[in-house]
């Protein structure tokens, strides 16, 4: 990964966008995609597709990521001066206790911690609270003082850092999914550069936390001939992983094919050949029901849209540790790139009955 590229990977992850709150970092996909650009598009909610306008009659493809994090949201606020918690998407009540956290009120960041007790005035292992039941102290004396600074609907980070591990390894929060729209927009960038005869569309959808509401907004309208939806996947090498609740996915393996449910079997075929013909190694994982991605819902917009999960290998999903190998960024992107330059020939994406 060039400095540029990375430089923009931390941008993203610095930048806080918890569903329903992803205007800054919605704005800053969009500075770095639209130079290459002959359209960028967006909606009412802050869905963004940038353009790359083929040869006439080509097929097209988008390639899609989700640009929001899970988080939280000030759900009250008491009279001793508490914050209390409220759930955006699937935060982790086993993870946030004991956190430095960040609100984003609208004039400007509040540094708060979630309380936790201390261990030696606590009763044995006590359960977890649920995050409705946890509080972030912000140090107000009071809850006029405290109303006075946050008020109930702001959203809420958990602060942490972007860490350098070992070799190609990265540790930070919101992995999910930043590292996806990054892909998309990469991809964007190098086809675009190529001037590839493929129509391509980069998208950074919203919302995807609490429902897939971004591709079910805009996959109507934009009804790509084929689409590609880039997200992260559970790596389970590490002890004490669940293998039974997942396929045998590695960091550093390759970006990972879905099979079944919403993956369209003409549109696997073609990224798996485009994989052999760029020579990028890629990991297989089945989804028999769903894919739990953007893919679930844009397969069914504009009549059936061929849809595929191209998955990044992540540890630790969901907390504010999440581990990816940046050599599966890059791989994944020169994979999407080798499948938009053979778009033309892959297409139609229809099963022959």
């Amino acid at each position: 990964m060039n400095e540029e590229s990375r430089d923009f990977l931390e941008e993203l992850l610095a930048t806080p966008t918890p569903s329903g709150y992803e205007v800054p970092g919605q704005r800053r996909w969009i500075e770095h995609v639209e130079d290459h650009a002959d359209e960028v598009r967006t909606d009412d909610y802050g869905n963004a597709v940038a353009v790359h306008e083929g040869a006439d009659d080509a097929p097209s493809i988008a390639v899609a990521g989700h640009g929001d994090e899970i988080g939280f949201v000030v759900r009250r606020i008491d009279d001793e001066g508490f914050v209390h918690l409220g759930r955006i998407g699937g935060s982790d009540r086993t993870v946030s206790k004991g956190q430095h956290v960040r609100i984003h009120a609208d004039d400007g960041a509040v540094e708060g911690v979630v309380g936790q007790t201390a261990i030696h005035l606590r009763e044995g292992d006590e359960e977890y609270d649920d995050v409705a039941e946890q509080r972030v102290d912000i140090g107000a004396a009071d809850g006029e003082a405290a109303r006075e600074i946050v008020e109930v609907g702001d959203p809420i980070t958990i602060v942490s850092r972007i860490a350098q591990l070992q070799d190609t390894r990265i540790a930070a929060r919101g992995l999910d999914n930043r590292v996806g729209t990054w892909v998309a927009a990469e991809t964007f960038r190098r086809a675009a550069d190529a001037d590839v005869e493929a129509t391509v569309y980069a998208v950074s959808t919203v919302q995807e936390e609490v429902g897939l509401r971004g591709a079910k907004m805009i996959g109507e309208e934009l009804a790509p001939d084929a689409v590609v939806a880039i997200d992260v996947t559970h790596a389970t090498d590490y002890p004490d992983a669940p293998g039974d609740k997942a396929s045998d996915v590695e960091l550093g393996a390759g970006p990972v094919v879905g099979r079944g449910s919403a993956n369209h079997p003409v549109l696997v075929e073609a990224v798996r050949d485009a994989a052999d013909a760029a020579d990028v190694d890629i990991q297989l994982a089945a989804a028999g029901i769903r894919t739990g991605t953007d893919a679930d819902a844009f397969y069914t917009q504009a009549g059936g849209t061929p849809a595929l999960n191209l998955g990044i290998p992540n540890r630790y999903m969901h907390t504010p540790v999440e581990v990816v190998d940046t050599d599966d960024l890059d791989a994944a992107t020169e994979l999407l790139t080798a499948a938009a330059e053979h778009t033309p020939d892959a297409a139609p994406f229809s099963v022959d009955l």
